[in-house]
């Protein structure tokens, strides 16, 4: 009997440290649907580019940006690409067509907040925008469907890259997470099902940023279209 709780403990363990060690590679925030604002332009209608433009757009308001990461994935002039809808009023429209790379990997899909702080993510064919949506972002691939990974996804696979996205948690709370160091889809799939989330999206790559100065972790620069925000 002491050595099947020793055996026990010591599997326990292991798996703590295991866990611990795959947690160490990503950054990663949680909050509530009704705190998450989408942002694209300035007051005089500019792109804001940087999470640092963005800090300081939200500090001129009287506020400070708790949160900051890019969104979806966005064209060579900043525009979003597929849908953008901002305090409820569509800037993009879906893009349901067919292309090459990360976005048009289908299923893509849509994440987005509701007028009554509910949040969600859904693939694009599931997706139809209606009036109490606050705001929501397109990108591609999904990284979970209904509780699955990806099924293009290769357990090992060798291409490897900074990425971020964001998945829904089993109490309603959004989280959204960025790896520190290159990782596969896969892991990073795998990284959003072990924290319970049936559903998560993928936001872009190398291109990647996050602003969580409660976590000593402050990236301000970039070149986006869409950010993700949490101001207090």
């Amino acid at each position: 009997m002491r050595t099947f709780f020793l055996t026990t403990c010591l599997l326990f363990c292991h798996l703590t440290i295991v866990a611990q060690q795959t947690d160490d590679r990503f950054i990663s925030y949680v909050t509530t649907p009704g705190a998450v604002a989408l942002y694209w332009k300035d007051d005089k209608g500019l792109p804001l580019r940087s999470l640092q433009n963005l800090k300081q757009y939200i500090e001129k308001k009287g506020k400070k940006l708790a949160f900051g990461m890019n969104a979806g994935m966005y064209r060579p002039d900043s525009s979003p690409q597929g849908l953008f809808i901002d305090n409820g009023t569509i800037r993009q429209p879906l893009d349901t067509l067919s292309g090459g790379g990360n976005f048009y990997m289908k299923p893509n899909g849509v994440f987005y907040t509701t007028t009554g702080h509910h949040a969600g993510v859904r693939t694009t064919p599931r997706f139809t925008p209606h009036d109490t949506i606050t705001f929501a972002t397109q990108s591609g691939p999904m990284l979970l469907i209904d509780g699955a990974i990806h099924p293009a996804f290769k357990k090992g696979s060798a291409n490897l890259n900074i990425r971020n996205g964001v998945g829904i948690l089993p109490d309603g709370k959004v989280l959204f997470a960025m790896s520190k160091e290159p990782v596969n889809f896969y892991d990073f799939a795998q990284f959003f099902l072990s924290k319970g989330c049936s559903n998560a999206l993928y936001l872009d790559g190398f291109v990647s940023r996050t602003y969580l100065p409660a976590q000593d972790w402050k990236q301000l620069d970039g070149n986006f279209g869409v950010m993700i925000g949490v101001a207090e």
